[in-house]
């Protein structure tokens, strides 16, 4: 399901009673205000200011599902602590009916709310300045593609060229490390005239191209490689990318790609 299919339908929901918790945490481990852990005490912080505001109000019911809610919280915290990233976007209520947890790779405020929605504004903002959004970094004899949301990266898809059937198809994941020595045998034995006219090169490209923006969803996609690959990519496409780095960052590791085409 896409971001903005689960964003209507947290729009949607709602509740006859105030049971339903919002938290937005910053897990950022790059800022400084987050050394050593400190979400978690900004987590049980927030978590305690909320209690307290039930108990004044003497609501047991509201006080009951709380502790519920919190409970699970802190568990899917605690079993997630070493794959946390930016943030964390959590909507929940006491019986279950409503349990959405989304890491993402963007920044977050730390915010909790207690009503009978969730609140999704930040999520919405988050979600505008990041939508789902291919990147595409075209090398000779390489495409590869990073599917993304919210900053964060689904997946890392690398296209290759095969010389026997002058078709683009789909390759075994590559270890950063070993990408550039393959990258370079593979354009040593491509045929001149694919060098020369690269823009009919990439044009089998196209049609990949357009099935994934379709299957993922993507809202935008953004073209990064060396001036050369990527005006001759561009000029095959259908639409006009977001944005056209020229930069080759087929090398760089997924969260660098994303930082220098999502974050500059």
């Amino acid at each position: 399901m896409t971001i903005s299919k689960e964003l209507e339908e947290l729009k949607a929901y709602s509740s006859s009673d105030r049971c339903v918790l919002s938290v937005y945490l910053n897990t950022n481990p790059g800022d400084p205000e987050q050394l050593n852990g400190a979400w978690k005490i900004h987590l049980k912080s927030g978590l305690k200011r909320i209690g307290e505001y039930l108990k004044a109000s003497g609501d047991e019911k509201e006080i009951k599902d709380l502790d519920e809610i919190k409970n699970k919280i802190i568990k899917e915290m605690e079993e997630h602590k070493l794959e946390l990233h930016k943030g964390v976007v959590i909507f929940a209520t006491a019986d279950g009916d409503l349990w959405y947890v989304n890491y993402v790779q963007v920044p977050v405020k730390t915010n909790f709310y207690w009503e009978n929605h969730p609140v999704v504004e930040q999520l919405e903002y988050m979600y505008k300045a990041y939508p789902e959004a291919g990147i595409i970094m075209p090398s000779f004899g390489e495409v590869r593609v990073l599917d993304t949301a919210l900053g964060f990266v689904r997946d890392d898809i690398t296209y290759r060229f095969d010389l026997v059937s002058e078709q683009w198809k789909e390759s075994e994941k590559v270890d950063i490390s070993n990408r550039r020595e393959a990258l370079k045998d593979k354009t040593a034995k491509l045929d001149t005239r694919y060098k020369v006219n690269k823009s009919s090169f990439y044009r089998g490209m196209r049609e990949t191209i357009e099935q994934l923006k379709k299957k993922r969803g993507w809202r935008e996609f953004h073209v990064a490689g060396e001036a050369e690959m990527a005006n001759a990519f561009a000029e095959n496409l259908r639409d006009l990318p977001a944005s056209c780095i020229y930069k080759n960052l087929n090398n760089s590791n997924a969260d660098e790609v994303v930082h220098q085409v999502l974050e500059k």
